[in-house]
């Protein structure tokens, strides 16, 4: 994999019809700066509003990707996406003068080979690498889907389905090299569907733009002369059509033996790239599709933003086993002896959830007065370590956290159920409820050996610290 960011020389359209909507569209790809990421624009709206093709703006997966914010939206992005992911690109602005970009053949190749007309430029800054360290997994049991992604020194995908039809069959493919395989042996590969599918997707006002020329139909019903013509009228078909030998509608020829499922690691390869920035993984996927792979876009988005807190808050803690030690935790909370009660953070889910710790020894300052020959940790202050892990979570949704400090607004539903003794260890979980101008709302749990000894719905707000 290349390891400068990349970007395109110079800009470059290409113009078609939108697949679903059977809009005429044109797409421009233009230069971006290093970090600017992929943006797609609006041109076609007052404003020109943007959208970032990340995880956080996927708005729907149900027949493709599509990405919004606020009103604004672009239907299935997929195709373009697997266009820049398989060339390795980094930062572009993508402007659209509709809401779909073209579907073109039905494939990556006509926007890989209008970039590639174009020229692509090195730039000079090194990418940001997500590498997987251990295997993060995803599954739908019951549609027998499976979709994981393995440690790997560079972006590889492995690709099974199994579609029990006679045209079709088991398929396998795999991309090892990005660099020496997309172009020719993966961009190419157009979208497929299944004949009932497409009658329901056209009952349902979708695939306006699609034809015989961007889509392979695969035949899995029996169809008579009268069938033919009924589904000609539907469809509004000048040409012939027919069923032949291979099972696809009209014979259309394959661009390779196992174009199926090369489209189905195209999709997929388009689908990883909104975790927004370069990922080193093997990912291996069964029967996965833009739901299941948007699943395991999300998780490893999670561990991207657990890698950026870790980069950011630097300690001196080794291994995987927790996520934050007290040296980074000292970089991040204003508190310190003797009201730091915190002392590790085992995980943190930006925006969702903290999982953190507090070793209770007899050495407490506390102790020696609560109470004198019978111990126990005052139940206020287990609430301020579990207000403190939840601060540290609140801090983490915001830029700047070093300039800011939480305020607790309210306590509610507090119960203490077991006593804290020295010796013990508090594992305190957090969830964020809900977040909104800065104010939060987290229920909170605290636990020693497993059994939970106190519980409390925290409300909290930020605020600049020399307010």
């Amino acid at each position: 994999m290349h390891r400068f960011q990349r970007t395109i020389k110079k800009p470059a359209s290409y113009s078609g019809t939108g697949l679903h909507t059977g809009n005429k569209t044109t797409i421009t790809f233009k230069p971006a700066p290093v970090d600017h990421g992929i943006v797609f624009v609006r041109k076609d709206l007052d404003g020109s509003p943007e959208i970032p093709a990340d995880i956080d703006h996927v708005i729907d997966i149900t027949r493709g990707t599509s990405i919004g914010k606020g009103e604004v939206k672009i239907w299935t992005v997929e195709h373009v996406l697997a266009a820049l992911a398989g060339l390795e690109l980094d930062n572009l602005k993508v402007e659209l003068d509709s809401n779909e970009p073209p579907v073109g053949d039905g494939s990556s190749l006509p926007f890989v080979q209008t970039i590639l007309d174009a020229g692509v430029l090195e730039q000079e800054a090194e990418k940001n690498f997500l590498d997987i360290e251990t295997p993060l997994f995803y599954s739908e049991k019951d549609k027998g889907i499976d979709i994981v992604a393995l440690p790997s020194d560079e972006l590889r995908i492995t690709f099974f389905v199994d579609y029990q039809n006679p045209a079709l069959g088991s398929q396998y493919t795999f991309l090892e090299s990005l660099e020496k395989e997309f172009v020719k042996e993966f961009a190419p590969a157009r979208t497929f569907s299944f004949l009932h599918e497409v009658e329901m997707l056209k009952d349902q006002g979708l695939i306006k733009g699609g034809t015989l020329d961007n889509s392979i139909v695969i035949c899995d019903m029996d169809i008579d002369s009268t069938e033919i013509e009924r589904l000609k009228k539907k469809f509004n078909l000048k040409r012939n059509v027919f069923v032949g030998k291979t099972g696809i509608l009209n014979d259309v020829p394959l661009r390779f033996y196992n174009e199926p499922v090369r489209h189905k690691a195209l999709d997929l390869l388009g689908d990883l790239y909104l975790i927004g920035v370069p990922l080193r993984a093997h990912v291996m996927a069964a029967r996965s599709g833009h739901s299941a792979n948007v699943a395991l876009v999300k998780k490893i988005r999670q561990e991207y933003e657990k890698k950026k807190i870790v980069r950011r808050y630097p300690g001196r803690k080794k291994g995987t086993e927790y996520l934050l030690d007290i040296d980074a935790i000292l970089k991040i909370m204003p508190h310190r002896y003797p009201f730091l009660l915190i002392d590790r953070v085992l995980d943190l889910e930006p925006n969702k959830k903290v999982v953190a710790i507090k070793n209770v020894t007899m050495n407490e300052p506390f102790f020696s007065g609560h109470f004198p020959g019978h111990p126990i940790m005052p139940g206020v202050l287990i609430i301020e370590a579990m207000a403190q892990a939840g601060g540290i979570l609140l801090l983490n949704t915001i830029d700047d956290p070093e300039d800011k400090v939480v305020y607790f607004m309210g306590i509610d539903r507090v119960r203490f159920r077991r006593p804290v003794l020295p010796g013990d260890q508090i594992k305190f979980e957090l969830v964020m409820l809900h977040f909104r101008s800065g104010t939060c709302k987290m229920e909170g749990k605290a636990f020693v050996d497993d059994q939970l000894v106190t519980e409390a719905t925290l409300l909290a707000t930020i605020v600049e610290k020399n307010r």
